[in-house]
């Protein structure tokens, strides 16, 4: 514990001391590990409990709004709502009710039912409603802004549809909301700043076409999943990356075109499970910090312009299942990563500039490193910093 206060003491001295700093372009391409393809078919557990509800639904009023949202649904394939007719909503096939104590519609579920359609304001009537699934569907238009009347509901999930334009902000005014999914559709533009400041535990908005830059407020997140993979985010991951939220066991930022260095905040979460920033324009050596993500299982820095030595201290992670470092610059690695597959841990070095190794780049294409003047923001120090404690006895400034 004191060992890491001795880093994030740096750190924040570092970040309310610095002007600040800035990097270009890149491309990439790639597949995030959330489920390609829709979302996910399960329930989300994580959050908790709505505070309050508004109160029992009316399940006349139920009736009403679904068929005023099935006459909005213009294609039906798989039958679906031939079963929502007559005044008995909750058999009808994905409606649920339950008992609260009166008997209230509780959620819906239209996961995979391949609907088209849009959505309507009657919905938001359904105010003991829980959850709202509705991935792999073909709906389209705009989320009505009377969705922020969902008092009650926890998990939205309208990921693997048709909607499109910028993001739907509606989403940030649901009061309980821990569950968000929009990945797999056509949203544009930039992402707000209040999704990282909402009390989300899982933000899913993968797969989608926004650009600009990652907000500057991403680490105050609360969520332990992020995943902005595959979008067309330009920029350089915050420097504040890390310092804030002690949570987050999976974020995925893979696929994007991000530039500049990792930051040597990332030390920081000291439960992050997964973290893949592959198919960007990353450039510079990795930050001695990395060797404190003692909970990593899958750590890929793919298809980057990362250069340097790889380290013992990255392939000595206890927890480590995969590492992949492949199409980088990486001039050679050490005993430690030489016994990774004596660990059974995957490990692909594939295509960076590692004499005697196979399946190298060509050596014209080692003789000159991308990045190799760029000079990384770290806490300046007479010593490595390595899982938070000062450790080394030579002066420490990555290129």
């Amino acid at each position: 514990m004191e060992k890491s206060c001795v880093l994030a003491f740096l750190l924040l001295h570092l970040i309310f001391t610095e002007a600040g700093f800035g990097v270009g372009g890149g491309v990439g391409i790639g597949i995030g590990n959330a489920g390609a393809g829709g979302g996910g078919t399960g329930v989300w557990i994580g959050g908790t409990t709505p505070s309050g509800s508004s109160g029992s639904s009316d399940l006349n009023a139920a009736y009403t709004a679904l068929q005023a949202w099935k006459s909005a649904i213009t294609d039906d394939p798989s039958g679906i709502l031939l079963t929502w007719v007559g005044s008995d909503v909750c058999s009808y096939k994905g409606v649920f009710c339950s008992e609260t104590p009166v008997r209230v519609v509780s959620g819906i579920d239209l996961n995979h039912a391949n609907l088209q359609g849009t959505l309507v304001n009657e919905l938001s009537v359904l105010t003991d409603m829980t959850l709202l699934h509705l991935n792999s569907n073909r709906f389209s238009g705009r989320i009505p802004d009377t969705l922020k009347d969902l008092t009650s509901l926890q998990e939205l999930d309208i990921s693997n549809n048709n909607f499109s334009g910028s993001f739907p902000t509606v989403t940030l005014y649901i009061p309980n909301l821990v569950y968000l999914d929009l990945r797999f559709n056509s949203f544009s533009g930039t992402l707000p700043e209040d999704l990282f400041t909402k009390g989300l535990d899982a933000i899913f908005v993968n797969n989608n076409q926004f650009t600009g830059e990652l907000p500057q407020n991403l680490p105050n997140s609360p969520a332990s999943v992020i995943n902005l993979a595959n979008n067309k985010f330009t920029g350089s991951i915050p420097v504040r990356f890390a310092f804030s939220n002690s949570k987050l066991k999976e974020i995925l930022l893979l696929n994007n075109q991000l530039t500049g260095c990792i930051p040597q905040g990332v030390g920081l979460f000291s439960d992050l499970q997964v973290f893949d920033v592959s198919y960007n324009s990353l450039m510079g050596r990795l930050p001695d910090t990395i060797s404190c993500l003692n909970a990593v299982e899958v750590l890929n820095l793919a298809h980057n312009e990362l250069s340097g030595e790889l380290p013992d201290l990255v392939c000595s992670l206890r927890s480590l299942m995969n590492l992949t470092v492949a199409y980088n610059f990486f001039s050679g690695f050490s005993q430690q990563c030489a016994k990774l597959f004596f660990r059974n841990v995957g490990f692909d070095f594939a295509s960076n500039c590692i004499p005697g190794r196979d399946m190298q780049r060509p050596q014209p294409d080692c003789s000159t490193i991308p990045g190799g003047g760029l000079s990384c923001l770290r806490v300046p120090s007479v010593q490595p910093l390595v899982c938070g404690s000062l450790i080394g006895n030579s002066a420490h400034q990555s290129p």
